[in-house]
C-alpha cells in the first residue's frame, strides 16, 4: 500500500466522490448563516437527543467569532493566538514559526490540520511548522483537544489536534464575515470583503489583509491576501534581540460550489518568507516558498453525511545565516555562509462518514492516507575544504514517508444523562531513505573530528526502511445529572511513529550534528534508525459547573494524568576524539515518561448596567509535570505553573479588556540539554476597541511595564551567546503598542 501512486488514488477518489451528489436526498438551499460572536470557551455538549457531542470532548476549546478576528488583526503568527486556551503554550522561533505545545508535548506530537492539510515540517530546525503555512487572518474556527481526543480528529500523535479550518464560503443571499450584505451588483450577484492593518511598535512590525469575494446563489469565488514585516524586537528594557526580524506573505484563492445537500470546494495558494530570523538556533531561513491545491466534498444523505478532502503541498526551503549572525563571526571561513537546502512534499486524502443508527446511536468511519518525501542537502562551499567541501552533503536523501489510516467510532445514547464514546483506529507507517554522504572523505582536519567518513559509511551499511503498525483506542463518558452540572472522564491510547529526522540523521560532527535543532537549545542531534513509536496511555476527567442558561457563570477543572512508552527522549553522546564544549551531542532515544498535570478556565459577569456597561471576569491556570522515569530526568520544554486573570467590559459598541498574565519560575529542567532555569514573572497587557457601522478600530498595550522576562520554553540567546560568550534565556518582547483598523463591506 505504501507504494500505491497518489495519482491513481486521487483520480479514484474524485471519481467515487462526484458520482455521489446523484443520490444526496433532495434538500432545501439554505444561505450561511453569519459568523456568531462567542467567547473563547469550551464546547458545549449537544442535547440527549442529538448523539454528537462526544466527538467533540467538553474538555476541548473552540476559538471563532469575535475574539478569533480580534487575535487576528495583531498577530501574525496563528500558533500565539492559542495561548488564550488552557493548557496551549508556545516555544519562540522566528516572527510567525512558533510551535505550540499542549500538556508538555509539542511539535510533531501533535496533530497539526491547516484547512485540511496534514504538513510536514522541512526543514532540521522545523523552522517551517504546520501553522506557519496560515495567515491569522484567513482563520473562521480553531479547535484544540489535548490529551483524550477522538480517533475520528486524527491520528499518529500523542498529545492532542489542532484544527484550523478557513472561513465558511459565502453566497448571494449570505451575509460577510462582520454580519453585513454585501454590496448588490444586480443579477443575483453580491461582493463580500474587508480590508485591514495593524502595527505594533516593538520590532516596528506592520502588516496587513485583503479579503474579496463575488458569489450568486450557486458559485463563490473569493481571494485572500496578507502579508507583514518586523525588524529585531527589543526586550524589556530595551535590548535588542538580534536576529527577530522576518517578513512574510500569504495569498489564496477558493472556488466553492454549492450543492443541493452540500458543498464543494476548491482553494489553492502560495506564501513567501524571503526572510526569517531564529535567535535561539544556529541558522535562519533565507527563503521559505510553499505551493498548496486541496479539494473539499461535503455532502448530506438519507443513510448520514459524508466529507473526503484531497490534497498536495511543496516547500522549497533554504537556510543560512542572517547579517547579526555573520557579525558574530559565525562565518568566518566564507563569506557565503553554510547553504542548505531542503525540499519536501505532503499529499493525501481523508473520508469520512457519519452515519445516524436510530435515535441513540451514531457510526462515523474513516480512512486517511499522507505521503511525504524529503530531501535535506548542504551543497560545498568554496575554500572550506574538507569542512564544508569539495562535495554535497546529504542530509535526508529521498526520504519516504507514507501513512495510512482507518477509524471508527460508536457513540451511544443510553440517557438523559449518560452517553459514551469508543472509537479504534489503526495508523501503518512506512519509512525509507538512501544513502547520505558528507561534505568530504576526512574525518579530521587538525584539531577538528568531522566523521563524515565513518558515520555515512556506517549509515549507509543498514536498511534504512521501516515500518510500524500502530493502534490507538479512545473510550469517553459524560454524565450530566443535572442541568448545571456536566462530568467527563475518559482513557486514550495514542501513538506517533519518530518523524524524518529523529530516525535518519546521522552525523556525529560538532558542526553537522548541530545543524539539527528544532528544541532552541543549540546543542547538536544525531538520529537513531532503531526508534520506537511511543505509545501514551492518558487518563483524564472533566467537571463543568454552570448556571442553567450557560450565560452568566462557568467553571471547568480538568485533571489529566499520562504515561508515556517508548517517549522519544535524547541521551547524550560521546564520540572519540571530539569535544562538542558547551553544547553536547544527543542521540534521539526511546525511554519511558510520565506527565500529569490540571487544566482549568472559569469565567463569571460581575455586573451589568444600562449606563456602564456590562463587565465580566474571567481566568485560566495550568500546571504540567514531565520526568523521564528511566532516567529521572526534567522533561524538556514542560510549562511551570501559569494562569491569567481578565477583566472586559462592553458598553454598546465600545469594549476593552485588560490581563495580567502570570507564570512561576522554572526549576524543573532536562539536564541533559543543559535547559536554561527562567525567573517567574507577571505581565499586563490592555485594550480596547470600537466598532462603527462595518470600520472596526483597536488600539492596545502588550506587556505595559516593560517587563524583563524570559519564557520557560523559548530556549537560550544565541546570538547574545555568540556575541559576548553568556549562555542565556531567549528574552520575551518588551512593552508593545499597537493599533489596528478594519474595514469591511
Amino acid at each position: 500500500m505504501s507504494r500505491i501512486g497518489l495519482m491513481g488514488s486521487t483520480a479514484l477518489l474524485a471519481a467515487v466522490v462526484l458520482a455521489l451528489p446523484a443520490q444526496a436526498a433532495p434538500q432545501k438551499k439554505r444561505a450561511a448563516e453569519a459568523l456568531p460572536e462567542v467567547v473563547v470557551t469550551a464546547d458545549r455538549a449537544k442535547p440527549a437527543a442529538a448523539p454528537a457531542g462526544l466527538s467533540t470532548p467538553i474538555g476541548a476549546f473552540t476559538l471563532t467569532g469575535e475574539p478569533l478576528a480580534a487575535a487576528a488583526a495583531v498577530s501574525d503568527d496563528t500558533a500565539a493566538m492559542l495561548t488564550a486556551i488552557p493548557g496551549v503554550q508556545v516555544a519562540a522561533g522566528g516572527g510567525v514559526s512558533s510551535l505550540p505545545v499542549m500538556r508538555g508535548l509539542g511539535d510533531d506530537r501533535i496533530n497539526v490540520l491547516t484547512m485540511g492539510m496534514a504538513i510536514t515540517s522541512a526543514c532540521g530546525n522545523h523552522m517551517n511548522p504546520p501553522l506557519s503555512y496560515v495567515d491569522p487572518s484567513r482563520v473562521g474556527k480553531v479547535e484544540v483537544l489535548a490529551g483524550v481526543t477522538p480517533v475520528s480528529k486524527g491520528g499518529d500523535n500523542i498529545g492532542g489536534s489542532i484544527i484550523v479550518e478557513p472561513r465558511a464560503p459565502r453566497f448571494a443571499g449570505s451575509v460577510g464575515i462582520d454580519g453585513l450584505p454585501g454590496l448588490q451588483l444586480g443579477n443575483g450577484v453580491v461582493a463580500h470583503g474587508s480590508v485591514s492593518t495593524f502595527w505594533r511598535s516593538n520590532g516596528n512590525v506592520f502588516g496587513g489583509a485583503l479579503n474579496a469575494s463575488i458569489a450568486d446563489a450557486d458559485w463563490s469565488l473569493e481571494y485572500d491576501g496578507a502579508g507583514s514585516r518586523g525588524q529585531n524586537y527589543k526586550a524589556g528594557g530595551g535590548a535588542i534581540v538580534r536576529d527577530s526580524l522576518y517578513a512574510t506573505q500569504n495569498h489564496a484563492v477558493t472556488l466553492a460550489r454549492r450543492l443541493d445537500s452540500g458543498l464543494l470546494t476548491f482553494a489553492a495558494g502560495i506564501q513567501d518568507i524571503p526572510y526569517q530570523g531564529f535567535p535561539n538556533v544556529r541558522m535562519d531561513m533565507l527563503y521559505n516558498r510553499s505551493e498548496y491545491m486541496n479539494v473539499r466534498f461535503e455532502n448530506a444523505y438519507d443513510w448520514g453525511k459524508l466529507d473526503a478532502r484531497a490534497f498536495w503541498q511543496e516547500t522549497r526551503h533554504y537556510m543560512n545565516f542572517l547579517a547579526g549572525k555573520m557579525a558574530n563571526g559565525i562565518d568566518a571561513a566564507s563569506s557565503k555562509g553554510m547553504p542548505m537546502y531542503t525540499n519536501g512534499t505532503d499529499s493525501g486524502w481523508s473520508v469520512k462518514a457519519e452515519i445516524p443508527i436510530g435515535k441513540a446511536d451514531t457510526l462515523r468511519i474513516g480512512n486517511e492516507f499522507q505521503h511525504t518525501t524529503l530531501d535535506d542537502w548542504w551543497p560545498p562551499v568554496a575554500g572550506t575544504a574538507p569542512m564544508m567541501a569539495p562535495n554535497t552533503f546529504r542530509n535526508i536523501n529521498g526520504g519516504r514517508r507514507d501513512r495510512l489510516g482507518t477509524w471508527a467510532e460508536w457513540e451511544h445514547v443510553w440517557s438523559k444523562e449518560w452517553s459514551t464514546l469508543v472509537g479504534v483506529r489503526n495508523d501503518t507507517v512506512w519509512m525509507d531513505t538512501g544513502n547520505v554522504a558528507g561534505y568530504s572523505q576526512q574525518d579530521t582536519n587538525g584539531m577538528m573530528v568531522f566523521n563524515y567518513l565513518a558515520d555515512s559509511t556506517a549509515f549507509n551499511a543498514r536498511s534504512h526502511a521501516k515500518t510500524d503498525v500502530n493502534f490507538d483506542l479512545t473510550a469517553l463518558a459524560r454524565w450530566r445529572p443535572l442541568e448545571t452540572t456536566e462530568f467527563e472522564f475518559g482513557y486514550a491510547r495514542k501513538t506517533r511513529s519518530p518523524n524524518f529526522y529523529e530516525r535518519y540523521s546521522w552525523a556525529t560532527g560538532a558542526m553537522a550534528s548541530r545543524m539539527i535543532s528544532w528544541t532552541g537549545d543549540a546543542n547538536g542531534y544525531v538520529g537513531n534508525i532503531d526508534l520506537k513509536p511511543e505509545v501514551a496511555h492518558t487518563l483524564s476527567a472533566t467537571l463543568v459547573l454552570h448556571d442553567p442558561a450557560k450565560k452568566a457563570w462557568e467553571v471547568k477543572v480538568t485533571p489529566w494524568f499520562s504515561h508515556v512508552e517508548n517517549y522519544i527522549d535524547a541521551d547524550r553522546k560521546t564520540v572519540a576524539g571530539i569535544n562538542y564544549g558547551a553544547f553536547p551531542l544527543l542521540q534521539f532515544a526511546n525511554h519511558d515518561a510520565q506527565l500529569y498535570g490540571f487544566d482549568a478556565a472559569a469565567r463569571a459577569e460581575l455586573w451589568t448596567s444600562d449606563v456602564w456597561g456590562r463587565f465580566d471576569v474571567s481566568g485560566r491556570a495550568s500546571y504540567t509535570h514531565g520526568r523521564n522515569l528511566d532516567t529521572h530526568d526534567g522533561l524538556y520544554r514542560v510549562m511551570p505553573l501559569e494562569g491569567a486573570i481578565g477583566l472586559d467590559h462592553r458598553l454598546g459598541a465600545w469594549s476593552q479588556h485588560a490581563e495580567v498574565q502570570m507564570v512561576a519560575a522554572k526549576t524543573d529542567l532536562n539536564a541533559a540539554r543543559n535547559e536554561l532555569r527562567t525567573a517567574g514573572y507577571a505581565l499586563v497587557n490592555w485594550r480596547t476597541a470600537y466598532q462603527w457601522r462595518n470600520v472596526r478600530l483597536e488600539v492596545g498595550v502588550d506587556n505595559l511595564l516593560d517587563q524583563k522576562y524570559a519564557s520557560p520554553l523559548s530556549g537560550v540567546d544565541y546570538g547574545e551567546y555568540k556575541k559576548n560568550g553568556t549562555l542565556g534565556p531567549l528574552a520575551g518582547p518588551g512593552r508593545s503598542i499597537f493599533a489596528t483598523a478594519k474595514v469591511a463591506f
